[in-house]
């Protein structure tokens, strides 16, 4: 290499530590971004933060999927410096990261979440299945031969006699939101997975590297059972309470906040409790997830304490200020492994992301 070209790589580092030493102190407060259904509990942790003598960060709620765009933005004083997210990381978001300068990401584990069918309270109650679900709201169904056709049904009792006789409407997030892959991934791959056609389609789709069962329970119909209503969860409880026939997606969390206006659906027999998703009984858990940027440790004040306020036993822990919010803890040993990981920074590797 040339002494020019030395000079003007060593020049071009410099300029890139003193922009990211500089953050310290242009900005001295936390940023985070990301899912809504974390967002309470984060923001919760960050009130706290600020009561321990902290500058309180400001935490926004944009969905799981845009948190993650904006998170994997880069590095530096004006960039976030953690998401929140209602499911992992995809492996195309960790790749965009690293392609931005985001190469050390710790992934903290801060506990479980039920993923509930809800309506409001005083409306009929319902039991349904994961493979009831996906019949009401698959944009493709097998029929009687198990070949695929649009999807049919109008109204739940017309995917059994013994659901009511109601329009079908379900109201949920959209597709930038974690809680709508979480919604795929648990609900609709399972319930698909019920069918002998289509249990035969994942099969072949495993041997001949294909996707077609999954383009058939990751579509959702379009002709108005199903209804987008955005990121802001306080909006479905709004739709909800003017129309009793219909039916919302929320995280255990939030329905836990709205017991005075809202009743969660049993699925396959299990009501979705803090007992129940705890023990592993409900089918509809998932994971929740806040990730940090190692990199903004030690130049944005504070980050490493509030990463370590967040996994606190007073925070995570079964007795914690964040079980009180509706929050899920982990079991026991699954805490201990997510504050050590998260106390020592370990960054993420990202082998087994999908």
């Amino acid at each position: 290499m040339s002494i020019l070209k030395q000079a003007n790589t060593l020049a071009l580092a410099a300029a890139s530590l003193v922009a990211l030493s500089g953050a310290a102190t242009a900005r001295d407060q936390i940023r985070i971004v990301g899912s809504s259904t974390v967002y309470p509990f984060t923001t919760a942790v960050a009130e706290q933060f600020g009561k321990a003598g902290g500058k309180t960060p400001i935490v926004e709620s944009t969905g799981t999927g845009g948190g993650m765009k904006i998170f994997c933005e880069g590095v530096g004083e004006d960039k976030a410096d953690a998401t929140n997210a209602s499911r992992r990381i995809k492996k195309s978001e960790f790749e965009l990261c690293a392609k931005n300068g985001v190469t050390d990401i710790v992934e903290v584990k801060v506990g479980i979440d039920g993923l509930t069918i809800a309506h409001a309270k005083g409306a009929k109650a319902v039991k349904l299945t994961r493979k009831q679900v996906f019949q009401a709201l698959a944009e493709q169904v097998p029929d009687k031969d198990g070949k695929l056709v649009a999807n049919p049904y109008k109204m739940w009792s017309d995917i059994d006699a013994a659901l009511p006789a109601l329009k079908i409407e379900v109201l949920g997030p959209p597709p930038t939101s974690g809680t709508r892959d979480s919604f795929h991934e648990l609900f609709m791959e399972k319930g698909a997975e019920e069918f002998e056609s289509l249990k035969a389609m994942k099969k072949a789709d495993e041997e001949k590297k294909t996707k077609d069962f999954e383009k058939v329970w990751k579509s959702i119909r379009k002709d108005g059972a199903y209804v987008e209503a955005g990121e802001n969860d306080n909006v479905i409880v709004q739709k909800l309470e003017a129309n009793k026939d219909a039916y919302g997606i929320f995280g255990y969390s939030f329905l836990e906040e709205n017991t005075s206006k809202l009743e969660g659906v049993a699925i396959e027999g299990v009501d979705p409790t803090y007992e129940n998703i705890s023990a592993g009984k409900y089918k509809g858990a998932r994971d929740l997830f806040v990730y940090f940027k190692k990199q903004h440790v030690g130049v944005i004040a504070g980050l490493d304490k509030f990463v370590a306020e967040y996994v606190s036993e007073k925070a995570i822990g079964e007795d914690g200020y964040l079980a009180k919010k509706g929050l899920v803890a982990l079991p026991k040993d699954k805490i201990e492994a997510t504050r050590k990981g998260a106390l020592a920074m370990a960054p993420l590797k990202g082998d087994d992301l999908k």
